[in-house]
């Protein structure tokens, strides 16, 4: 005899097998039991589907439905998707302290981007109270899971001393670690920090070396320089 639960992995693999091959149909079909069971990556799926309209006629609103159900079992993707909903106003009214509670649930759950926008709201003190240490603390969060834009604005704090102790040292270690992955304003940071012996030794070479990297993307002050 075939054990329930067995039944119901067996939906979902049937299901995710249809979506893997774009048969939206089919995928919602079965998707949709599993969904009111409970189970929350169906809801996740039903929640994308009606988002992008695959399958379905585009519904922010039952996205927004199923990503609730998800978002309150936990399911991280969710609670990432609800934050960016209740920010837009899309599908939900649009409401920043909403929008911060589901970044801060995403977030607690070391989701990079959600950690980097919280780190955001916190800065301009958005749905949240400003605060710099509190925005220092997500940026570094989503820096050390490799996010280059949330190392970038790390070096940035330490550069100005804003939310943290000033330490141009330690500006220069994330501006390399965001400029290593490509991020064209902590190259040309860096590449005046090598000019001005600002945290690092004075190395022209070095200097121009990031100048560059940062000119090839377009980068105006670089390129100047």
């Amino acid at each position: 005899m075939t054990k329930n639960s067995d039944v119901k992995t067996d939906s979902f693999k049937d299901a995710t097998d249809a979506y893997n091959k774009s048969d939206y149909t089919k995928a919602i079909e079965l998707f949709r039991p599993l969904a009111i069971e409970g189970n929350t990556a169906a809801q996740w799926y039903l929640g994308w589907m009606y988002k992008n309209g695959e399958g379905v006629t585009q519904d922010y609103e039952e996205s927004a439905k199923w990503y609730l159900l998800a978002g309150d079992q936990g399911d991280v993707g969710a609670q990432f998707s609800l934050a960016q909903m209740y920010e837009s106003g899309e599908g939900v009214i649009q409401d920043n302290k909403e929008s911060a509670k589901w970044y801060h649930l995403a977030a607690d759950q070391g989701h990079a981007r959600a950690q980097y926008n919280l780190g955001m709201i916190y800065d301009r003190g958005i749905g949240v109270t400003q605060d710099f240490e509190e925005s220092a603390k997500w940026y570094r969060k989503a820096g050390d899971q490799g996010d280059s834009s949330s190392q970038y604005l790390l070096g940035a704090k330490y550069d100005e001393g804003i939310g943290v102790l000033q330490d141009h040292k330690e500006s220069a270690k994330w501006y390399q670690m965001a400029g290593d992955q490509g991020n064209a304003r902590a190259q040309y940071n860096l590449g005046l920090m090598y000019r001005n012996n600002k945290g690092v030794s004075q190395d022209l070479e070095e200097s121009v070396k990031w100048f560059r990297l940062a000119a090839e993307q377009g980068d105006a002050d670089s390129q100047f320089n």
